[in-house]
């Protein structure tokens, strides 16, 4: 597994992250900053059904999990 940090608008597509050798810190409101996922091989994560209902949880709990890290609280 591998982090990848949401550097675009749409956590839903892979091509909106980029791959971060460490878990990266994100700046700023209780939105997506990284998840945790398998590299598909060309440097995007893999996003399952149950990763993305772990994001959508994290993001409902504003709290992050296993595999969600949200942005920092100002």
């Amino acid at each position: 597994m591998a982090w990848f940090e949401l550097t675009g608008s749409d956590p839903t597509l892979p091509s909106n992250y980029t791959f971060r050798a460490t878990k990266p810190n994100c700046p700023g409101t209780e939105q997506i900053c990284s998840i945790q996922a398998m590299n598909d091989g060309a440097g995007n994560p893999v996003i399952t059904n149950a990763l993305q209902n772990e994001m959508i949880l994290a993001l409902h709990n504003g709290s992050p999990s296993t595999n969600v890290e949200l942005k920092d609280r100002p």
